[in-house]
């Protein structure tokens, strides 16, 4: 009987621990519905292991930092304290509100990398007003992480 109680002690247990559901972000979505992941990634480690000519379906969790002021075409997302990801919306299918720099957003799509060459960056620094100098300092190919959302949701 000893042994009967102990093991539907750890079987309540167990049940209790997998019957346990994060928290479900709650806010508007935008574009296509989706259900949040659990295994949604909140860092850059879905970029990795990609190279220029990959993609992934994926969901990406992150606070936005930017939103294009012309009409919520796209925004830029801080998945962690190294790593921002430019994100666009499918087929420019939806826009997001312009005031939502600063909120949670979960994103549902496909991440991928771009990689800008030396010419265009040396270009673009140019066109920037940077010095002679720190142009010559741009010798290699930048790598960019990418994402197309067919969905996102925006706490809030």
């Amino acid at each position: 009987m000893k042994h009967f109680n102990t093991f539907a002690v750890v079987l309540l247990v167990f049940l209790g621990m997998i019957s346990c559901k994060e928290e479900t972000m709650k806010g508007d979505f935008y574009g296509q519905e989706f259900e949040v992941s659990r295994k949604a990634d909140k860092t850059a480690e879905t970029y990795a292991n990609l190279s220029a000519k990959d993609s992934v379906q994926t969901q990406l969790i992150g606070e936005i930092t930017e939103v294009c002021q012309s009409k919520g075409c796209w925004m830029k997302v801080k998945l962690d304290a190294d790593n921002e990801v430019f994100v666009r919306f499918k087929d420019y299918g939806f826009f997001v509100p312009k005031d939502a720099a600063g909120k949670k957003v979960a994103m549902n799509g496909a991440a991928f990398l771009e990689e800008m060459s030396v010419e265009d960056q040396r270009h673009f620094a140019e066109d920037e007003g940077a010095s002679e100098d720190e142009i010559a300092l741009i010798t290699t190919p930048k790598k960019t992480l990418r994402f197309e959302a067919d969905g996102v949701l925006i706490s809030n």
